[in-house]
This record gives structure tokens, sequence and C-alpha cells, in this order.
């Protein structure tokens, strides 16, 4: 009797949301707690099946997300809103699949992304928030949002961003990235930076927010922030602002379809 053919591998697309408090980013490290892992093991609980996960863009340690699109091969015939009831069961309450398909074999979650979309959050008051904590970077003292607007200003187009580089990003050979975004918003007493790109560089959000933040208080101006975006000097933009005001809100696709 001939042996039953296995079942040919599928790729299954997900969007997550997830809070990176508890995180040592998403990607899987060894003996730490990360996205990556959580994922990948209720895939195993769900399926039975080991899979690789991979990622549109690689969220730090304590960084969040609100749309991160990640994609897997898998021989399950599961149907997607099984894969969104039965991983969310298994995953603990800081993750959770918001969505669910299949899609071609080629596919690729990062090379096929046309952009992706980054939000700090600040909170600008004397007083801290315990509500606000684990997802705005509080900054007591008063800052000038017109100012910082105007600096944005630099931060829009194509331009090498060396200088907003962190120290992981010895690896990386091309640092011209394509910004499609940078804007200011205030409601309240909470400020957001919104940045769309083509990509980013390691730390290339926080670093600006960082420098941004100098030009906010006063201790740099538009037109030292503007020189010193242009330097292409190696990691002299910040200082980095802290990870739990970052969110990967969205990552956009030119051609997407479902199979």
């Amino acid at each position: 009797m001939r042996e039953a053919e296995p079942e040919a591998l599928s790729k299954v697309l997900m969007i997550l949301e997830y809070e990176g408090t508890q995180y040592h980013g998403f990607q899987f490290q060894p003996g730490l707690a990360t996205v990556q892992g959580e994922l990948e093991s209720a895939i195993l609980k769900l399926t039975g099946e080991g899979v690789r996960v991979i990622a549109a863009s690689r969220t730090d340690a304590g960084v969040h997300a609100q749309g991160q699109v990640v994609s897997f091969r898998i021989r399950s015939a599961l149907p997607a809103e099984t894969f969104i009831k039965g991983l969310n069961y298994y995953l603990p309450e800081d993750i959770a699949v918001n969505s669910a398909c299949r899609v071609k074999s080629d596919f690729d979650v990062r090379r096929n992304a046309r952009s992706r979309e980054y939000r700090y959050t600040i909170l600008n008051r004397r007083a801290r928030s315990p509500l606000q904590r684990r997802f705005a970077y509080s900054v007591s003292s008063p800052l000038g949002v017109e100012s910082m607007e105007e600096a944005c200003e630099a931060l829009v187009g194509e331009h090498d961003f060396t200088p907003f580089a962190g120290p992981t990003a010895s690896k990386v050979i091309n640092f011209v990235r394509t910004v499609h975004k940078a804007e200011i918003g205030k409601k309240g007493d909470l400020l957001t930076f919104d940045m769309e790109a083509n990509s980013f560089l390691p730390q290339q959000v926080r670093r600006t927010v960082g420098a941004l933040i100098e030009v906010g208080r006063g201790k740099k101006t538009v037109e030292e922030f503007g020189e010193m975006a242009r330097s292409k000097k190696r990691g002299v933009a910040g200082p980095t602002a802290p990870a739990h005001g970052l969110c990967l809100m969205k990552v956009n696709y030119r051609d997407f379809e479902e199979t």
C-alpha cells in the first residue's frame, strides 16, 4: 500500500497586536521571552507543527505593535478563522491575532512591503501618568511643538539617515531611506510623532524623537537639527527615546492577494 503523500505547504499571513513591555523584542532569542517565541509556541500547540515565523518589522525590546504583519508556511488546512480563535486561546493576553488569511507562496512580508508606519507618543505635562506609563514617554518640561514640526521637514524624502542609526546597525550597508511622512500631532497633554518610511534603520525613530525633543526644549535649533540630519555622521542624533513610547502602527503593501 502506498503511503499517503503529505499535504502541501501553504503560506499563512496574520496581523498581530501586542504590548511589548514584557518581551525582549519580536525576534526569537534562546532563553528569553519574545513575541516570535510565544507565537511559534502557540502555533505548535494548535497545529502540532513547528514553524518559523517571519515578521515585516523586527520590533525592539519594549516596543509595541498595533499592525505587525507576519507569515509562516504550514501544512495544516485549518481555516483562517480557526487560526485566529485558536491562536488567541493559546497566546498570552498581551499578544493577539487580529486577522489571518492565506497568500501566494512567493509573497514576502518584508520585501513586498511598500512602507512601515510607526508612532511615538509623548506625555508632556508636569505630573507623570500611571495609566500612560507603559505607552508614552513622560517629558515634564514644556515642548515647543511648532519648532518640532518645523524640524520634521528635514526628514521627509530620500536621505542618508546615518546620523539616526543606532549601534546595532553595524551590519547595515546602505543607510539611505525614503521617508514619506514625519509629523507631530497634539491632543491635550499627548504629543504623537508619526513617521512612515520604506524601511527603518535600527533605533531610527527613537533617535529621531530624542533629537526632536531637544529641539522642543530649546537645546537645539531647527537649523542645527537640519545640519545634524544632513551630516552623515554615524549616530550623532539623539538621545535615544525609551522604547515604551514606540508602536508599529501599520505595514503597507502595493499588491496583496488572498488565495
